[in-house]
């Protein structure tokens, strides 16, 4: 123990002697510990830890794929086909990455978002804060169409109000029924 008092003076003294070195070794060690630090908390929010749903090792992600892109979106009639000729699957549901634009309530707002297929969210197992999720009318072609609400987005503009259940927004200039708000 001894030794090892004297071997950390000794050094304490060499980092005294030469302050320029000393603040370049302590600023490398700082950044490389948080690049470190910051590439394995993504490693581990992407790759180490389970999706946050029932079984994720059962979830299956399909795309179509053609020429110009790897991984291409289908049509939505497709996609009712594959489901009604299903034999390999439990369960398919059908998103889409999509942008909308909320007009006709205060300011206009520029909404990511995703088009979904009824039955998305019984299968991750999610439950809506409020009101339901898709019902099977709501899914056929030509059907009105619904909005579900992210709970930040209705906490945000909507102040959380429970009344907004069955009211309409505009998006993209149409009223669509607002039906519930997620997590």
């Amino acid at each position: 123990m001894r030794l090892w008092l004297q071997d950390m003076r000794y050094g304490l003294r060499m980092l005294a002697k030469a302050p320029a070195i000393t603040a370049i070794t302590v600023l490398t060690l700082g950044f490389a510990i948080g690049a470190n630090t910051a590439l394995f908390s993504v490693v581990n929010g992407v790759l180490l830890n389970p999706l946050p749903y029932p079984a994720p090792d059962r979830l299956v992600a399909l795309y179509a794929r053609d020429q110009n892109f790897e991984n291409s979106t289908f049509s939505y009639p497709n996609f009712l086909d594959w489901r009604r000729e299903n034999r390999s699957f439990a369960f398919l549901a059908a998103y889409h990455p999509d942008d909308f634009t909320l007009t006709g309530a205060g300011e206009s707002e520029y909404l990511p978002g995703e088009r979904i297929s009824a039955g998305f969210f019984d299968l991750l197992e999610v439950k809506p804060l409020l009101g339901r999720v898709f019902a099977g009318d709501d899914d056929r072609i030509g059907g009105a169409p619904v909005v579900l609400l992210s709970e930040g987005f209705w906490r945000r503009r909507f102040g959380s109000a429970p009344t907004i259940l069955g009211q309409s927004i505009a998006l993209e200039a149409r009223l669509i029924p607002l039906w519930a708000s997620f997590q």
